[in-house]
């Protein structure tokens, strides 16, 4: 089994990405939950370029990837649960708990220690909201995430089939909570109990540092719930809140080269432990 989740994970994985890919652009014409203020044309060339430079390097640099590696753990003994004698179905729930926990840790620690900030920000420097934003990283962060996640996998030694499941799990709820979606106000509030939705998610994008330091989650919505980086909704709303960072707010910051320049621009500013940030209470 193992050999074959092996075998059809990349074909499995862009399949489902660009089938939900698709499906929020869609989405997005039929009910935009605030009005577009740059062409998409400029954000999606620039954004899906970074997409594929992303893969390119990201291919070129990891002989093996998340599930590749849970597969050789598996083979040789590697990791926690390939040491204990756990249900099947538990260690794929608890892989995928833990999974999504360091996700979560990992987000954090982006946000709070200046120089990965400087990497991060700029997937909070896009001047809309969008699907594509989901997918907006630089290069570094990538290699980075990769090399936190394998070394989580190393360690758990979780089934393949969850790590595929996370991976692709993951990647679609970027997508959907990255989308500038109207999603109706009572379904929002039901859904955001078990998963990250665009408007749980977008306070997070807010130019505001005090809510860019929030909503850390991008699939299950408990961690900051539970640790206290839970803010319901932005203090000037979704429709007047204003997305991006504030040191980078031209067309011009939208290209890719630029993008790709900018941890080396300008101060760290805005990240979790700058003290010009101040505290807001969490909205109930």
């Amino acid at each position: 089994m193992s050999e074959t989740i092996l075998a059809t994970d990349a074909a499995i994985r862009l399949a489902a990405f660009l089938g939900v890919l698709a499906a929020m652009a869609l989405w997005e014409v039929a009910a935009p939950r605030r009005r577009r203020e740059i062409p998409r044309l400029i954000r999606w060339t620039n954004n899906m370029a970074l997409v594929v430079l992303d893969t390119v390097i990201l291919r070129l640099s990891f002989p093996i990837i998340a599930v590749g590696l849970a597969v050789m753990a598996e083979d040789r003994g590697w990791g926690l649960f390939n040491t204990i004698d756990a249900p099947f179905w538990l260690a794929i729930v608890v892989s995928m708990l833990l999974l999504d926990l360091a996700i979560y840790l990992q987000h954090v620690m982006f946000h709070a220690v200046p120089g990965l900030w400087r990497l991060h920000r700029l997937h909070h420097a896009d001047l809309d909201f969008d699907a594509t934003t989901g997918l907006r990283f630089h290069p570094v962060e990538i290699l980075i995430s990769m090399g936190i996640k394998l070394a989580v996998v190393a360690a758990l030694g979780p089934p393949a089939i969850a790590v595929l499941l996370f991976e692709v799990i993951l990647n679609a709820t970027a997508l959907f909570n990255h989308a500038n979606i109207d999603l109706p106000r009572p379904v929002d509030r039901v859904l955001r109990l078990f998963v990250v939705t665009p408007d749980m998610h977008r306070v997070h994008h807010s130019v505001d540092p005090r809510e860019t330091n929030s909503n850390y989650g991008f699939n299950l919505p408990w961690w900051d719930r539970l640790l206290g980086t839970y803010i319901a909704q932005p203090a000037k709303g979704h429709e007047g809140m204003e997305i991006g960072i504030e040191q980078f707010r031209t067309r011009r910051d939208l290209w890719l080269d630029r993008m790709l320049i900018q941890p080396l621009r300008g101060p760290a500013s805005g990240h979790a432990l700058d003290p010009r940030n101040t505290k807001r209470e969490p909205a109930e």
